[in-house]
């Protein structure tokens, strides 16, 4: 019989695991062998897994990270667990803080062998963005209640269903004239797969890795307007961007109904880098894949003729000869 290694038929409840990178984390263990408990207030967005797994290997319980005798009930008999919750959007206190603190009790309690807490860069309870006071609160009440729990923090996150690039993309795609809001602010996006991948290693490691706070970047450092011209180039869309001046950008996101709130303002101004004052990827063992290994291909259903209206190769092949690709997304738009 295969050897999948460290996780191999241990209990690993992810918390939260309904989300986009909870889902890729789910995929990886998985494909270690782990037994998975899908803990989530909606754990139904997860179920798009079950084909994956094994006769036995996946379960789902509905968990609200506010009530704590719904976490932990989900907690029972974890041998491992990964806390994923995070928003913009709610008590985030209770969310991002509390849950966490209580996730992390119970893993103790259930004499779990690894806890990993999903941070964000820039994590830090004096900051004044809720969003990151929170996640930095909760890493202090992981710690005190697991104090071997690895805490990882990872830039923002791309995957081909992200609602990070294909926001951008639908703009740039449907606009003439794309407004950029934080035009300057430095981004180093991280694969989804890379950091689930990371989170995994965290897990089956604790020994090496528990008692640690990672930063998890990609390696490319751009500017805001840099990715937006990337995403139109490999649309193959000509487009004028319209860096958005801080002063209007901030009034902007003080309007209700709009697609960035104050917090996620003031996020995105500060940008998403890593300090580089503490350990990051590379000692998780893991090598980042960059951005433009993918963008092309996941671009090209925002093309104008989709696959059949693509871009010449650097060799000039034509884009009829490159009709019946294969494995180029999962749409088209024939717009």
């Amino acid at each position: 019989m295969a050897n999948y290694g460290p996780l191999e038929d241990k209990l690993v409840v992810l918390i939260g695991g309904g989300g986009f990178l909870g889902t890729h984390v789910a995929e990886e263990l998985l494909r270690r062998g782990a037994r998975l408990r899908v803990a989530d207030r909606h754990p139904e967005k997860a179920w798009n897994l079950r084909p994956l797994a094994q006769l036995g290997q996946l379960q789902f319980a509905r968990c609200n990270v506010t009530n704590r005798r719904s976490v932990e009930a989900a907690m029972q008999g974890a041998d491992a667990a990964v806390y994923l919750v995070g928003a913009f959007n709610g008590d985030l206190v209770a969310l991002q803080a509390r849950g966490a603190g209580w996730a992390a009790e119970a893993a103790a309690a259930n004499r779990a062998g690894s806890f990993v807490y999903v941070s964000a860069l820039g994590a830090d309870p004096q900051s004044d963005s809720r969003y990151a006071a929170t996640k930095g609160e909760g890493e202090g009440l992981v710690r005190a209640a697991f104090p071997q729990a690895t805490v990882v923090r990872p830039s923002v996150l791309f995957g081909e269903e992200d609602r990070f690039l294909n926001l951008f993309a639908r703009y740039i795609r449907d606009l003439p004239a794309v407004p950029v809001f934080g035009a300057r602010s430095q981004l180093q996006p991280l694969w989804v797969n890379d950091a689930a991948e990371a989170i995994a290693n965290a897990l089956a490691a604790p020994v090496g890795h528990g008692g640690k706070t990672y930063e998890l970047a990609g390696p490319e450092a751009m500017t805001v307007l840099d990715l937006n011209r990337r995403i139109a180039a490999a649309q193959d869309r000509d487009r004028a961007f319209l860096a958005v001046p801080d002063a209007l950008a901030g009034l902007f996101a003080a309007l209700p109904l709009t697609p960035m709130n104050k917090d996620q303002w003031k996020l995105l101004k500060r940008g998403s880098v890593p300090s580089g004052m503490l350990p990051g990827l590379k000692q998780l063992g893991i090598t980042a894949r960059p951005l433009g290994l993918f963008l092309d291909r996941w671009m090209i259903r925002f093309r104008k003729n989709g696959r059949f209206g693509g871009k010449k190769d650097p060799a000039g092949t034509s884009p009829t000869a490159l009709r019946f690709p294969v494995h180029q997304g999962r749409g088209e738009d024939l717009r």
